[in-house]
């Protein structure tokens, strides 16, 4: 980090640091001297989010790895987890 500026000193810079941010310096913000936030300018951002695969949904990972399965390789699923659940009902509870 180039700079470390606790939250409440940034409100008081905060034009001069986002132009900073803007040259491409990065602005570490602090609360009780711990780092929370980082200031970056745009063209970092987009750089550096450039690089990220496109966000799936759940269900939209779930299918493709239901897709992506060899169901003949794997087999009859009650089969593979048929026992992996222990069907003892667990300890006795007096209420």
């Amino acid at each position: 980090m180039s700079e470390r500026h606790s939250i409440a000193e940034a409100r008081g810079k905060l034009a001069d640091l986002v132009r900073k941010a803007e040259a491409g310096e990065t602005v570490e913000l602090t609360q009780d001297g711990k780092g929370v936030a980082v200031l970056i300018g745009v063209r970092e951002f987009e750089r550096l989010t450039a690089q990220l695969p496109p966000r799936k949904t759940f269900k939209e990972a779930y299918e493709e790895w239901r897709r992506s399965v060899n169901w003949d390789e794997m087999g009859d699923p009650d089969d593979v987890f048929g026992n992996v659940r222990d069907p003892d009902p667990g300890r006795d509870v007096d209420l």
